[in-house]
């Protein structure tokens, strides 16, 4: 507040009176539950810096920086150096000739979605905003934008809050149901039948941005940082929250090339029921040559050296050498041997494995009739 009202300094009488009132009455602050969920219909506009922002965000957010990473900086550093009053004025004479361009990117967003049918009427210019503690950087622009005419709702605490919302998540106690299977078995685009039939489903290898092996990121943009992916991750979980049926999910090792599944959800993925795809070894070499027989030959050879520890010497060459003849088959036989041998020794080490494990026996990688297979054998046993 003392940041806003050392802005209406720089106005008098009357108006003072009026921004006041306003800044009182017309910008609300939302619980985070109540911030989400209007954040489905309303665009979220996040005031950090950029570097911020880059790391981690709102899944969705549109950064909208009151300061640069550098006037950030500098900012920081008269508060700590000199006093609050200082770093309040540097702030405000990096503000001031942002306001008009910070407006009109902020209009110019809310009028593209109304467009695309997401907000109904170009009049309604509603956003919702937040900082990192829900302080003086948010309460800068959203002053700035109801003044302007906007309806603007601020998050409680900030990022920081909603970073808490997303770590106690996955503490909660979900139902999950895995579906299983060695590499080369479809498992994800059976997962994606299932979410098309509506059925609660996660792919949690989309939300990393990687498939989960030595060349899971091949073809796939960067991965995000372990705070984006626990984001993502929080968002597509709270969305089954009250859902009476499992949650499907993958198969997968805790670590997804360079993020982790959290610790608590971990746990409870390792003790839940697992559907096993048990698809003939030549199928799914046929399936897995199809996809990575189109990537990068130098990207593929980097990805087996980075295996060699665990893959040994000789049949790190072997692989190496059949790919340099063009002979991509024979070098993922290779290498599929030692991912199955690897799975095998990670399901077995699951509590209770015996118990938690349905094999599915199937001809083929056909992720309908396993999908229809999987819900078939489900459907038993909940029956029962």
């Amino acid at each position: 507040m003392r940041f806003l009202c050392a802005i209406l300094h720089y106005v008098d009488g009357f108006f003072i009176f009026y921004i006041y009132r306003r800044i009182l009455m017309a910008i609300e602050k939302l619980h985070i539950e109540t911030f989400l969920a209007l954040s489905v219909q309303k665009p979220v506009l996040d005031v950090r810096s950029p570097s911020e922002y880059k790391h981690a965000h709102i899944p969705g957010a549109y950064n909208l920086p009151l300061f640069t990473d550098e006037e950030r900086r500098v900012v920081g550093t008269t508060y700590k150096q000199n006093s609050r009053e200082a770093a309040i004025k540097i702030g405000l004479d990096y503000f001031g000739p942002k306001m008009r361009s910070i407006v009109q990117e902020a209009e110019d967003l809310v009028t593209s979605r109304n467009k695309n049918g997401n907000d109904g009427a170009p009049a309604n210019k509603i956003v919702l905003l937040h900082c990192w503690r829900g302080g003086m950087r948010s309460a800068a622009i959203a002053w700035l934008l109801d003044l302007y005419g906007f309806k603007v709702y601020t998050l409680t605490g900030g990022y920081k809050r909603f970073r808490n919302y997303v770590l106690e998540t996955f503490s909660l106690p979900f139902q999950f149901t895995i579906i299983g299977g060695y590499t080369g078995s479809g498992k994800t685009e059976v997962l994606n039948v299932l979410a098309k039939q509506e059925h609660p489903a996660i792919d949690l290898e989309h939300l990393a941005g990687h498939k989960g092996s030595a060349f899971g990121n091949l073809g796939l943009p960067a991965q995000p940082s372990q705070e984006m992916f626990e984001n993502k991750l929080a968002i597509e979980l709270r969305k089954y929250q009250s859902a009476t049926e499992n949650i499907w999910l993958e198969d997968e090792s805790q670590r997804i090339g360079t993020v982790n599944i959290p610790q608590a959800m971990w746990l409870q993925m390792r003790t839940t029921f697992v559907y096993f795809l048990d698809i003939p070894f030549e199928e799914r070499l046929l399936y897995i040559t199809n996809w990575y027989g189109k990537q990068d030959k130098e990207k593929m050879i980097n990805a087996i050296i980075r295996i060699k520890k665990r893959l040994g010497g000789l049949e790190t060459k072997t692989a190496v050498n059949y790919l340099l003849e063009e002979n991509v088959t024979e070098c993922f036989r290779v290498l599929l041997k030692y991912y199955d041998k690897y799975y095998l020794k990670s399901l077995q080490q699951r509590p209770h494995f015996t118990e938690l494990l349905k094999t599915l026996p199937s001809d083929k990688v056909d992720e309908i009739a396993n999908a229809k297979n999987i819900m078939n054998q489900f459907q038993k046993v909940i029956s029962t």
